[in-house]
């Protein structure tokens, strides 16, 4: 009986520990779960935090990508806080790159030669810079990121078989008042419609006649700052200000001034016209001091420029696959200053007024575009006087365009274009027909409506 009562003792004593110790790892694999359990915790907090910040940047990219037709979507993405922790940061830090291949095949009725030394007299002395035959525009680089909470950095950096060139590489401030901008760098003037565009966006592979004679073929790009100001109106409107370095060398030259010697000023609406219609429209003014050798051959202009623009667009779009466009530019170019023979260092006073205007149409069905262009120089003013004397260019420029493009996606389209121009005074034209391509990879932001 005592072996039976310590045999009960003993199992008692066995069960007890065993209890103790059960409980005892239960206890310890809780405090273990829980420290899990927190550490996900705070790993799904950090995830959230990535995942909210990246929310707030897509979310900001589709206002720009989807914003109604009324709005001018900003070449710019909106501000955007950066991603912290977790890999978050270095995801936002990246920047965003992206190339774009222009090319063309070219022929003409005139030969290579004919048209490099094909300028409009009595507007410019500078020809066409394409050949007979396959032509590189460019393979454009552009590189755009936040930098951080306070401005947003780009860069466009053309590569030509020249070389390579930096078209713009500038900041945008994202931390001033509700619709207060700063622009600072070196950018495409805000300056007319088709200027503040890159060339690869143009509805037509050439740029219009008064494009050509008074700023130069694809526009100008400047080192300067522009500041712009959203009005809090019930529709899209901005104004601008910009000074610029002024290297152009066809509106001021490098050497036309010591400093900053260019100015620029542009007004821009865009109204809601029912359902499917906007229109968008404004007038531009740039202004400053003037040297350059593409007035008259073998002389230099000295003196001031001025060249106002109005600018004027009409979209239509129904739907996603189809739709109508009326896009149209007046510019007019006022010069005043000295004319100097660059062998004799004689000067004649001379005095320029001119105009010139393009009109064009576009309409889309499903992956096609239909478009036709006329351009005329001398429209409503043709005054260019030498030392008292009006001078008599004959002919008045003008040039008609025709055009179809197919695009196999948003990343890719095949341009095929006519032209008839009779912008040389001798009366001969020149009948040019391009086949384009351009293609477009990596991360590229939202072009202007």
């Amino acid at each position: 009986m005592k072996r039976g009562f310590i045999f009960f003792i003993l199992l008692c004593s066995l069960a007890t520990s065993g209890h103790v110790f059960a409980q005892s790892d239960i206890e310890s694999r809780i405090r273990a779960l829980e420290d899990v359990l927190k550490k996900q915790a705070e790993t799904i907090k950090a995830q959230q935090i990535m995942i909210d910040d990246l929310k707030a940047q897509i979310n900001k990219k589709t206002e720009v990508a989807a914003a109604p037709e009324s709005k001018e979507k900003p070449a710019e993405v909106q501000p955007v806080q950066k991603a912290a922790g977790l890999f978050g940061g270095a995801a936002m830090s990246n920047p965003n790159i992206s190339l774009v291949l222009n090319t063309y095949g070219y022929s003409s009725n005139l030969t290579t030669e004919e048209v490099r030394n094909r300028g409009i007299a009595g507007y410019t002395t500078r020809g066409i810079d394409r050949r007979n035959g396959f032509n590189l525009e460019a393979a454009e680089l552009a590189l755009y990121a936040p930098v951080d909470s306070f401005f947003n950095l780009y860069a466009t950096i053309p590569v030509t078989e020249d070389g390579a060139e930096l078209e713009e590489a500038y900041f945008v401030t994202t931390c001033l008042p509700r619709g207060h901008q700063i622009k600072g760098g070196k950018f495409k003037s805000g300056f007319g419609r088709l200027n503040s565009q890159h060339s690869h966006v143009w509805d037509f592979v050439d740029a219009p006649l008064p494009y050509r004679a008074f700023i130069g073929d694809e526009g100008f790009s400047e080192k300067g700052i522009q500041y712009t100001y959203l009005l809090p109106l019930p529709f899209y409107t901005i104004v601008g200000v910009e000074a610029l370095q002024g290297d152009n060398d066809m509106l001021f030259g490098s050497d036309a001034a010591s400093g900053i010697h260019a100015y620029t000023a542009f007004f821009k609406a865009s109204l809601d016209i029912g359902n499917n219609s906007t229109i968008l429209f404004g007038p531009s003014v740039v202004t400053g001091k003037t040297k350059t050798d593409t007035v008259a051959a073998d002389s230099d202009f000295s003196g001031d420029t001025t060249l106002y623009g109005l600018e004027f667009t009409y979209k239509w779009q129904p739907s996603k696959d189809r739709g109508f466009k009326i896009q149209s530019e007046y510019l007019l170019r006022t010069q005043s200053g000295d004319l100097t023979d660059a062998g004799s260092g004689l000067g004649q006073s001379l005095e320029r007024s001119q105009d010139g205007l393009y009109f064009q149409g576009i309409y889309k069905q499903a992956d096609w575009e239909f478009g036709a262009r006329y351009d005329i120089l001398g429209l409503f003013k043709d005054d260019y006087t030498l030392a008292g004397e009006k001078q008599d260019w004959g002919r008045r420029p003008w040039r008609a365009s025709g055009m179809i493009n197919y695009n196999f996606s948003e990343f890719s389209l095949l341009r095929l274009q006519y032209n008839h121009d009779e912008s040389d005074v001798t009366g001969k034209p020149n009948d040019e027909l391009f086949l384009q391509f351009i293609f477009t990879i990596g991360a590229h932001p939202a072009h202007k409506f």
